[in-house]
């Protein structure tokens, strides 16, 4: 037998919690019964009175059961078992399952709809605990609550002790879902998978807070209103709703009534991106000048290195001088990572190979060399430029122009060292560029 310690846990406590239960019910079932009708009123008061609805209640709790994997939802007519467990304490921490809800388990109940207030008795608290557990654990101090019969009372709880067991045999049914699972030699292995109620209860009510709590709805509103909030939001794009039970959702769970018979559904497909189609630069004479500079990441970049740069204005260590690289092989990143967009897209055919032959290309023709490689297959004179190798190192002097033009500020002013540093930085990429060009062709 088990012990449940709790000082709350007493006879009188339980049957003061189980009296206010019941008068509760018994008085929304007298709301609906006319006053002079002292026949029916006598009848629910007697049927009400706490030894007698108690021996119903023991009665009919087998027509219910406490489960986490329930049947009907594979189909509603289906007639198989449902069963209770706290999933498979062996999977992997990497793995979803019904076993990662621990402690935040919510038992759904499954059986005769009108058997439902059953549960909602076992389900009292008591200080911390259930009547159910109180009952599973055979605690002398319900006994004590539920009559003077001690035998009597033994009987009522080992009745509702049995609410999280399987009734009858196990057993799969027709309308219920089964997959043959290859075993090898020509065997197989039946699986009846059963819908993890427990668990897509938990993700319901993630999911549901994060639509349409208070706090999510307030921080969307700071978001539309261009305002700072002290926390973000969730968003679930693609989000499909499965549901379950029609008008009644209570006759397929419990806990389908408490979703109002919803069933979230995450998309389980990769993203499909779809990227805005690339321009190729041919309006300016750099790209460094408008196109570049407005990159989201880059603009972000330059906010976060001016503003480290001028809270150390006055300062030169090691920590300094790493973090200042760090944040300059993230812009030259940017820059290479234009480059290859461009040349993906001659790949992908969405720019023709040699796009900088168009006579109303602008761009200076290092920037030609660096963008649109793929032009020496066309233009043999292009190619023999590329090859000398001499437009890397104005495609770095151009950068590092570009950056100390963007940096500078009255606190931050920038000069010609600067600008070597940051030409140096992105030579140091190009390198690997140039090496990886050569590679691929």
């Amino acid at each position: 037998m088990t012990e449940i310690s709790n000082t709350a846990i007493a006879p009188e406590n339980i049957r003061q919690a189980i009296n206010a239960f019941l008068a509760d019910r018994l008085q929304s079932k007298l709301e609906k019964v006319a006053e002079e009708d002292s026949e029916q009123r006598a009848a629910l008061l007697a049927a009400y009175a706490p030894k007698c609805w108690i021996a119903d209640a023991a009665r009919r709790v087998t027509q219910i059961q406490q489960v986490t994997h329930a049947i009907k939802y594979t189909h509603p007519d289906a007639r198989g078992s449902s069963l209770y467990t706290a999933g498979n304490p062996h999977a992997a921490a990497t793995e979803v399952g019904t076993h990662t809800l621990g402690a935040q388990l919510a038992a759904d109940v499954v059986g005769n709809a009108a058997a439902l207030d059953v549960y909602k008795f076992l389900n009292l608290r008591i200080g911390e605990t259930r009547i159910l557990d109180l009952a599973v654990a055979g605690e002398t101090a319900l006994t004590a609550a539920f009559s003077d019969n001690a035998e009597e009372a033994a009987a009522w709880m080992a009745a509702f002790a049995t609410l999280p067991q399987a009734k009858g045999e196990t057993a799969s049914h027709k309308l219920a879902k089964q997959v043959y699972w290859p075993l090898g030699d020509g065997e197989y292995l039946l699986l009846a998978p059963l819908f993890p109620t427990s668990l897509v209860h938990s993700l319901w009510q993630t999911v549901r807070e994060d639509r349409f709590s208070e706090e999510a709805k307030a921080a969307r509103a700071a978001k539309k209103a261009k305002m700072a909030h002290p926390h973000g939001f969730r968003e679930y794009p693609d989000l499909a709703i499965q549901s379950f039970g029609g008008t009644k959702p209570q006759n397929i769970s419990q806990l389908n009534s408490e979703r109002y018979g919803e069933n979230y559904l995450l998309p389980s497909l990769p993203p499909n991106w779809q990227s805005p189609a690339i321009r190729p630069p041919t309006t300016v004479n750099s790209v460094f000048d408008r196109i570049f500079s407005r990159r989201k990441r880059v603009r972000e970049l330059l906010e976060i290195l001016r503003a480290f740069l001028e809270s150390v204005v006055k300062e030169n260590n090691f920590r300094i001088r790493n973090k200042r690289a760090e944040l300059t092989a993230y812009l030259c990143d940017e820059a290479l990572l234009y480059a290859a967009e461009l040349r993906e897209a001659v790949e992908l055919g969405q720019l023709a190979a040699g796009w900088t032959q168009d006579e109303a290309c602008k761009l200076n023709r290092a920037e030609q060399l660096w963008l649109d490689p793929l032009r020496c297959d066309l233009d043999p004179d292009f190619a023999r430029e590329y090859q000398r190798d001499e437009w890397p190192g104005e495609i770095c002097r151009r950068f590092g122009n570009w950056l100390n033009a963007r940096l500078t500020t009255e606190r931050l002013p920038m000069g010609a060292i600067e600008a070597e540093h940051w030409r140096s930085e992105l030579e140091k990429e190009m390198r690997l560029l140039r090496r990886e060009l050569a590679n691929h062709d």
